[in-house]
């Protein structure tokens, strides 16, 4: 479940972690460092621990029972290569395994190029497969304003639980405008996350602020270290 939009109250350390999806997806992690990795998002209270889908089962049980979410992501670092039957089919496999959430690429060549039943249903497959909220990572820099507004239409047509605004800081750093052009189009029931380069305890709360309920990073614990070392209590 996500946790409240802070659009207008407090923000301090111990609000703003509920909010953070730890990330940690890299080249060659290890067991030990993906273990580390769920024990610290349930140290510091964060909302998930996001990682590979390889390694989903071990972190499932590390984290069983204790509230955090199991997220993980697929057709990503590389958007927009897997077939949809290869996409509906691993989110099925994800969630056997103890996946909670899922972060998907969405095929942006193909609506590019007009193709937007495919585009759509491309998504919707994984959302029957798997059953459990899927968060499309929309990739707005690359998209024309039009593409854009028929990008979130399709989206939320095709059952998406979250809009995301990118997968990753090399497409967008997350920016206050994209999350309130995404919150401003998201229908009751369908919620916004914030990602992509987010560095400071600043501009996490500025994207909260815009309406996002889910940061993913992987600076999360600086970021609620560094702005509680600081004593920083209200933003």
């Amino acid at each position: 479940m996500s946790p409240a939009i802070l659009t207008d109250v407090e923000v301090t350390p111990a609000t703003l972690a509920p909010h953070i999806q730890h990330t940690l997806i890299d080249v060659g992690v290890t067991r030990d460092q993906i273990v580390a990795h769920a024990e610290e998002a349930v140290k510091y209270g964060f909302n998930a621990a996001m990682v590979p889908g390889s390694w989903v089962p071990e972190v499932a049980a590390v984290l069983r029972g204790t509230g955090v979410e199991v997220a993980s992501a697929l057709d990503f670092p590389t958007v927009g290569v897997t077939t949809s039957a290869g996409k509906a089919a691993e989110a099925e496999s994800l969630v056997r395994a103890g996946a909670t959430q899922i972060d998907i690429g969405v095929q942006i060549g193909w609506l590019k190029s007009g193709r937007y039943d495919a585009f759509r249903d491309d998504i919707a497959g994984v959302v029957e497969a798997s059953g459990v909220p899927i968060k499309v990572m929309l990739e707005l820099p690359l998209l024309t304003p039009a593409e854009r507004e028929t990008a979130v239409r399709l989206s939320i047509e095709a059952g998406a639980a979250i809009l995301k605004n990118a997968s990753s800081g090399s497409v967008e750093v997350a920016n206050p405008e994209s999350i309130a052009y995404l919150v401003a189009r998201a229908p009751e029931g369908v919620q916004v996350k914030a990602s992509g380069g987010i560095k400071s305890f600043d501009q996490a709360v500025s994207l909260l602020r815009a309406g996002a309920v889910l940061l993913g990073t992987s600076a999360g614990i600086a970021l609620v270290t560094d702005a509680a070392d600081a004593d920083t209590t209200s933003y």
